[in-house]
């Protein structure tokens, strides 16, 4: 069996760079294994999310009304707002591929500044948007409120699902003369929606989480010069993840607040 000298090691890594991992012969071999693992693990992501999709549609067909009733309860502007970021931020991430595969390192670690920052962004509206469900649950109308403890008033609505979940009956349909029965199932419809939304959002701002995590690596390596116009693979790799994290919220946003 022929064995590579140390010699040889030296050429064979000189001439492909310090990047290129000893399992790999060639650097576009390199890219096509990160490349098709991430995309492998792309479909398992995609799996996760579908489980939540397909109990969503499950359902929103056992209860359309309270669907629609629990949907009216959600801040549909700021979720707006946070399409509009998510949106931005994948051409930021676009951007910074290109700056990566042409070299230019200034534009590079600006692109990738600017997805970070609209991420946290992003996470900070949904935070707040998380604040106003817990605010109301603890009798204050809006989040300031309920930090400072001024302008406390009596919960008339607890939309975080568990035992204190109460909604409003102003916006409930059950209250319309249906019986206690039917009361009992549109409020189990309304925690379903807010149950699902909860750990919908959750998990997609998790994934955010990671995301942020995983565009300041790539930020580090950049300030290190470990990128150049021959080999930006984890840049295009950390790009594909961020995509599916705006592609999943493209889909949250209709069905939680559009319904």
């Amino acid at each position: 069996m022929a064995t590579i000298t140390h010699e040889e090691a030296h050429v064979h890594t000189h001439s492909h760079g310090p990047e290129l991992q000893h399992q790999f012969e060639t650097p576009e071999q390199q890219k096509e294994a990160a490349t098709l693992g991430m995309w492998a693990f792309l479909v398992t992501e995609i799996m996760l999310f579908g489980g939540i999709f397909m109990a969503y549609i499950v359902y929103r067909w056992a209860f359309p009304e309270a669907w629609e009733e629990a949907a009216a309860l959600l801040n549909t502007p700021l979720a707006a707002v946070n399409t509009v970021v998510l949106l931005v931020s994948s051409l930021t991430v676009a951007l910074a591929v290109n700056a990566a595969e042409e070299g230019n390192k200034r534009r590079l670690l600006t692109m990738l500044v600017l997805t970070m920052l609209l991420g946290v962004t992003f996470l900070v509206i949904k935070g707040y948007e998380y604040s106003e469900k817990f605010a109301h649950c603890a009798g204050a109308k809006d989040p300031i409120s309920w930090i400072t403890g001024s302008d406390l008033h009596e919960s008339h609505e607890c939309l975080v699902p568990g035992r204190g979940f109460m909604f409003p009956a102003e916006h409930g349909a059950a209250s319309g003369g249906h019986g206690a029965t039917a009361t009992g199932l549109m409020q189990s419809g309304h925690q379903l929606f807010f149950l699902l939304y909860f750990c919908a959002t959750g998990l997609h701002a998790i994934h955010m989480l990671i995301g942020l995590g995983v565009m300041g690596t790539i930020t580090t390596m950049a300030l290190r010069n470990k990128f150049s116009p021959t080999y930006y693979t984890p840049v295009e790799i950390g790009g594909l993840y961020w995509h599916l994290i705006d592609i999943i919220w493209v889909f949250l946003f209709p069905l939680f607040y559009l319904v």
